[in-house]
């Protein structure tokens, strides 16, 4: 039982991660709530390995500086799309 309430955490959190950096972004419009939900994750591990690179300390477990890790990789992967749907 405890894999699927880590699951659930995970779609949870991610899911506020990527609708906040999509508001930060004004991309909120665009997106739905799987694609949210995406961003977020996906942002979660790009900021959790940028935070390793600059040496800010591991961004692991449920607390606040991962979920501030979380956000900070979502909007970054959320401008990288950006860029590149500029190009189109």
């Amino acid at each position: 039982m405890p894999e699927i309430t880590n699951i659930i955490v995970w779609l949870i959190l991610g899911g506020i991660s990527g609708w906040i950096a999509s508001k930060i972004m004004k991309k909120d419009s665009q997106m739905g709530v799987g694609m949210n939900i995406l961003v977020g994750i996906v942002g979660a591990f790009i900021g959790g390995w940028l935070a390793g690179i600059f040496g800010w300390g591991p961004a692991t477990g449920l607390n606040i500086w991962s979920f501030i890790v979380s956000v900070v990789g979502a909007v970054i992967l959320l401008f990288i799309i950006g860029l590149f749907k500029q190009k189109d």
